[in-house]
């Protein structure tokens, strides 16, 4: 099986005697894939109704000359300006009400009628024309949905919400109820009174917050749901449509049952240390959303970006690294934006395969030996095979999208990012060996020996039951800030947690105390205090952050607690046996070195093994995918391979063998 190669390909920005070139780089590189017309509307439709595919047809025939398959997109992510000139209510409106305008991108409400419509028609004909040319092997709809406009407040949005409303309350009288506008007297007489929650003097309601989150979560889905329906209608060939990692606006366990294959674009700070322990998690989500099937890279950079404020470049070494961490974590294809790097434009010092300064350069050397080692890697035979095979594990951590929406949002207990929370948690398991899954609280929890929840904030009775029935077979870790408040945000009373997770922990919480430093609004608030821990599980001095509760344990045994101030005494982890498992309550959120500690202790606890070491350095990462196990050294100085085999990058034999920083080996142990 093929282990996809290639990117981004915009022939459409350069002249066609420069085509040639592309696909004779092409061939060297090893490209076997190319993403074409992704913002190509204008070209493809340069008026209403009059359509130019004359260029995309020699594009298309071009490459399958070659040999390079191409993933089409429908172009529908950046409309052209006239139709902003002739329907100047597609345009989106913030909340403050100021509507964007044309001369960047991805300019339209996800609700306007006007623009769903236009882009069917365009997928109609792109369906028409190329659903049977031998070079299509994917469709790729839209882009990047929610990149910049994931919310819309415009009075079309407005409209659409309502309808949303009703469709899912019937009745006005629910809706009052279930957002609870007693309070602050919100009460509304009928539908027509609701707006989206736009600019306010203060604090809106939650509960509109969390549905209009919602709301235009389903919007861009049936953006997205009306193009490819034409789509399925008229071909056989597999959908996508490119995720954005852990990215908010976006609720992609409801996305991942509509793509045939999960894509991501991920572009990781070459800069932060974190990068590549942050860049694993993403990796873990993708191959989580498809089940664990294969997923494909469908963007990355090789060298550096535009966009952030200081654009760092990789290392030597960083891109080709980076490249089979996704590899080792599941992709069946490693895709770049973009191919050639352009020459203006707002990304034209966003790198590219094929960079400014041309094939003498150390990133193009880069491009060539990574595509020559993919295409040996695919070219395998079957039962030592790579592509097509999956990742085991049997550690899971919950994710959920609502719990995100409502936990960081205002007049909330105290400021906590969600994904810093999951994040500290994964790095403590991988930390220790595991390869961790992403599971929605919802789903069967069974083939998982550990299962953690980290402030699974709003959570429905039905997800609190079913969490709590891990304790029967396994070991479930539930950690602060979790189900405080059901889907609709009312707070559980009676200690939180809910009755179910409450038995299976063994405790109960009496009240938040997260540490905090004096607020002194104008002059911003100080840094909050760290919180001292005391327990042998953490094997040393601990320090909490972020939260703290006062815990009341009823039949659990307490294994740490807070050591200082008001909370002296109380318990901070918690430990709650049963016949067939365990269940853990953590109240706060330890300082790295003491949740990679607690997390071994946890793992062990569980009767999970932790595998040996395959290498012996910092920051070398391991991961096992079908019969290889795949050796990456991010750290800054040379790691020593501990596991005998044959690296299939080399055929070295890799016991002893030295990885330099930027070093991979890909090992078929003995």
């Amino acid at each position: 099986m093929t282990i996809w190669y290639g990117g981004d390909y915009n022939p459409e920005q350069w002249p066609t005697d420069i085509w040639d070139e592309d696909v004779r780089l092409m061939n060297r590189a090893g490209v076997s894939l190319a993403t074409v017309g992704v913002f190509s509307w204008a070209r493809l439709e340069p008026r209403p109704g009059e359509y130019d595919f004359a260029w995309l047809d020699g594009v298309l025939d071009l490459l399958h000359a070659h040999g390079v398959r191409v993933d089409l997109a429908t172009a529908t992510a950046s409309p052209p300006p006239w139709l902003a000139l002739r329907h100047p209510e597609t345009l989106p409106v913030t909340e403050q009400g100021v509507r964007m305008s044309v001369g960047s991108r991805q300019q339209y409400c996800p609700s306007s009628p006007v623009y769903r419509e236009r882009a069917r028609e365009l997928v109609r004909r792109m369906v028409e024309r190329y659903a049977d040319h031998p070079a299509l092997e994917l469709w790729h709809v839209n882009n990047e949905y929610g990149c910049h406009i994931s919310h819309c407040y415009c009075d079309v949005s407005a409209a659409a919400f309502r309808d949303w409303l009703r469709a899912k309350y019937v009745r006005i009288e629910e809706l009052n109820r279930v957002w609870g506008t007693a309070f602050w007297s919100q009460r509304y007489d009928s539908f027509d009174e609701v707006s989206p929650p736009r600019a306010a003097p203060t604090f809106r309601n939650p509960t509109q917050l969390l549905d209009y989150d919602r709301f235009s979560n389903d919007e861009l889905l049936a953006c997205y749901r009306s193009e490819v329906a034409i789509i399925r209608a008229g071909s056989t060939v597999p959908v996508t449509t490119n995720f954005m990692g852990f990215f908010k606006a976006v609720d992609y366990w409801t996305w991942a049952r509509e793509v045939d294959i999960v894509s991501d674009d991920t572009y990781p700070d070459p800069a932060d240390p974190d990068s590549p322990a942050y860049a694993a998690m993403v990796r873990d989500l993708m191959r989580s959303l498809g089940d664990g099937a294969p997923w494909l890279l469908m963007e990355q950079a090789p060298g550096a970006v535009n966009w952030r404020r200081r654009n760092a470049a990789k290392s030597p070494g960083q891109m080709r690294a980076w490249s089979y961490q996704c590899v080792a974590r599941g992709a069946d294809g490693i895709l770049f934006f973009q191919w050639r790097q352009s020459a203006v434009g707002s990304e034209k010092f966003h790198s590219g395969l094929v960079p400014h300064g041309g094939t003498d350069t150390r990133v193009w050397r880069e491009v060539e030996q990574l595509g020559q080692e993919l295409a040996a890697l695919s070219g395998r035979t079957e039962d030592a095979a790579i592509a097509g095979t999956r990742v085991p594990s049997n550690v899971a951590i919950a994710l959920d999208w609502d719990s995100w929406w409502a936990l960081e949002q205002p007049a909330s207990p105290t400021e906590v990012s969600y994904v810093r929370t999951l994040f500290a948690w994964h790095s403590a398991l991988t930390s220790v060996g595991l390869t961790v899954d992403f599971v929605r609280a919802d789903a069967d929890l069974s083939g998982y020996r550990l299962v953690v929840v980290p402030a699974h904030f709003t959570a429905t009775d039905s997800q609190v039951r079913n969490l709590a029935a891990v304790v029967q077979t396994g070991t479930l870790v539930v950690g602060f800030g979790t189900a405080i408040t059901d889907e609709n945000l009312h707070v559980r009373l009676g200690g939180y947690l809910g009755e179910p997770l409450r038995r299976a922990l063994g405790v109960w919480i009496e009240e938040f105390a997260p540490p905090a430093a004096p607020d002194l609004t104008n002059l911003g608030a100080g840094t909050p205090p760290e919180l001292v821990l005391d327990g042998e599980v953490f094997g040393g001095p601990a320090a909490g952050r972020v939260w703290a509760e006062y815990v009341r344990v009823e039949d659990a045994e307490t294994v740490a607690t807070f050591a200082e101030g008001p909370l002296n005494g109380w318990p901070a982890v918690t430990r709650r046996a049963t016949g067939g498992g365990a269940g853990w309550y953590v109240a706060t959120l330890p300082d790295p070195g003491a949740l990679r500690r607690l997390a071994e202790r946890i793992v062990r606890d569980a009767g999970l093994d932790l595998p040996a070491p395959a290498a012996r350095g910092d920051r070398v990462e391991t991961v096992r995918r079908g019969g290889y196990v795949f050796v990456i050294n991010h750290g800054a100085h040379e790691a020593e391979i501990l596991l005998d085999g044959t690296d299939a990058l080399t055929g070295a034999r890799t016991l002893g063998l030295r990885l330099a920083p930027q070093g991979v080996a890909v090992i078929r142990p003995e």
